[in-house]
């Protein structure tokens, strides 16, 4: 049994030394260049005095990151990934927080970090690869190393404005990669095509199945998610076969037709996830995929990276709901009520995880931590940990698990309880409307949607009249062009609820 996530790759480079590993539009690298270099990172960071602490990493989209990630394991240390791409009021917070002693950048990030008021040491990522690798130092590191240390910590938005740092170890990481790469079926013949940034937990998926299996990730350039024709026409010249993107990522394929065009010929294993999959998006894409496997996966980030999953084995008609599922192997999904009861079937209840995937809580957050991670309330014998996610779900006829809504998506209105996502799920269906989202004006108590399409408010309305009771039709329609998302592929309802404020105030 594996203890230290560093084994994935020890055990695949004897295996496939020269086979590509991880590829960009500029680099690839091999299983084999992927191992030296980590090897030479982590006996360089060493060497430097770092020890159990966190290092660091500023790159971009590119394979050398996922070696500065590896390489800092190897020291003994724990990654915490930053990106250009987030605003320096946020990198402040995050090394706030961490007060970090090193930081890793590259010719393209060296000169960025003096815009931080950041006093530790800088090392190049070129410099460092240079370093003669240390077996005998490397060896000893790993003998103190227990798989409960951790790996990396990831910075996720928090409810005060300063950002939550999750930490994650060893042994977390390797449960959650063992079954995924099973749901899956990754294997040396896998050829993901890598959607999020480096930097969100969501890469986890095709970084360490990767590793794990010998699959090969190619990292795709973001400005493709723009131009959907050009981004499939990629997709199809390096034979992509395995996607595991947000669901915003592959409407923006379908609603807009490009499968008119071209379509993604060797995509056999579709797995979506982080909001909603609107039905008439989806069966675009299984009416021009008949064959692939699609699967649904939940999971926050407290939780490693997914906790869920649903192979989709029926069809389902425009007003269903895709079921997240049934929990992965060694996972435990609680559905409690607000009592603290378990939820009864078919109602709706927070979804609560248990077992070895949760990661060990807030770097530096003791108070956020015990909010979050609290004892489980069905088990007063003896000292057991659950993760409340704040999602709200429930359980069908056949025990699969769907998920409703975010506790704070749900409203009160007009005396009426409403999950705002339900609003949204009728929207989507609209023949012309590619995209949608609610939000609440607690002010004026009124429902705002806003949505991408060619309809007009009106046509809006009357559709909403034949759908929904009269508490539920939006007050306020806005038309926009493209739905804002954030950095990890999600819709930023945040920024929308700013953009309504202003417009009120005006």
């Amino acid at each position: 049994m594996q203890r230290n996530i560093l084994e994935y790759l020890e055990e695949t480079v004897i295996q496939f030394p020269n086979k590509a590993a991880y590829v960009s539009e500029e680099i690839e690298l091999t299983f084999q260049q992927v191992y030296d270099h980590t090897r030479s990172i982590g006996t360089f960071l060493s060497k430097k005095g770092l020890d159990k602490e966190p290092v660091v990493v500023f790159m971009g989209k590119d394979p050398r990151t996922i070696e500065c990630y590896m390489g800092t394991v190897y020291s003994g240390c724990y990654y915490v990934p930053i990106d250009e791409e987030m605003p320096k009021h946020r990198v402040e917070l995050i090394f706030e927080s961490l007060q970090p002693k090193a930081i890793i950048c590259d010719e393209k990030t060296k000169d960025l970090v003096h815009e931080f008021s950041f006093q530790g040491e800088i090392f190049e990522y070129e410099t460092m690869i240079q370093e003669t690798e240390n077996t005998e130092l490397l060896q000893k590191i790993r003998r103190k190393q227990i798989d409960t240390d951790p790996i990396y910590i990831v910075f996720t938005s928090g409810s005060t404005g300063t950002p939550k740092g999750v930490i994650a170890c060893h042994r977390s990481v390797i449960d959650y990669i063992d079954q995924l790469s099973k749901i899956l079926e990754v294997d040396e013949h896998t050829v993901f095509g890598n959607q999020t940034p480096l930097y969100v937990d969501a890469s986890l998926k095709e970084v360490y199945s990767t590793m794990k299996k010998g699959a090969t990730t190619y990292l795709i350039p973001k400005s493709l998610f723009m131009f959907p024709v050009k981004l499939v026409e990629y997709m199809n010249q390096y034979k992509i076969n395995t996607v595991c993107w947000v669901v915003s990522a592959l409407t923006m394929i379908s609603a807009f037709k490009t499968f008119d065009t071209v379509i993604p010929k060797y995509l056999h294993t579709i797995a979506f996830g982080s909001e909603v999959f609107p039905i008439k998006q989806f069966n675009l894409w299984r009416n021009v995929l008949p064959e692939s496997k699609f699967i649904n996966l939940y999971g926050p980030t407290e939780t490693t990276g997914m906790c869920c999953y649903y192979k989709v084995d029926r069809e389902f008609l425009e007003e269903e709901v895709i079921p997240i599922g049934i929990p992965f192997e060694n996972t435990d999904i609680l559905l409690l009520t607000e009592e603290n009861k378990e939820a009864s079937m078919g109602e709706v209840g927070e979804l609560c995880v248990r077992g070895t995937s949760l990661t060990h809580g807030y770097y530096r957050n003791p108070q956020k931590t015990n909010e979050c991670y609290v004892q489980n309330p069905l088990n007063l014998l003896y000292p057991e940990l659950i993760y409340r996610t704040g999602d709200l779900a429930k359980k069908n006829e056949r025990g699969e698990l769907l998920f409703i809504s975010r506790k704070d998506f749900q409203i009160k209105h007009m005396g009426h309880r409403i999950e705002l996502g339900e609003i949204e799920a009728v929207a989507s269906r609209m023949n012309g409307i590619k995209a949608a989202c609610c939000i609440f004006d607690d002010d004026k108590k009124k429902i705002v949607l806003y949505y991408v399409g060619d309809m007009t408010k009106k046509e809006v309305i009357d559709f909403f009249k034949t759908m929904l009771p009269r508490y539920m039709i939006p007050n306020v329609l806005e038309a926009i062009d493209q739905m804002p998302l954030t950095t990890n592929g999600k819709v930023n309802r945040n920024l929308l609820k700013e953009n309504y404020k202003k417009k009120k105030e005006k």
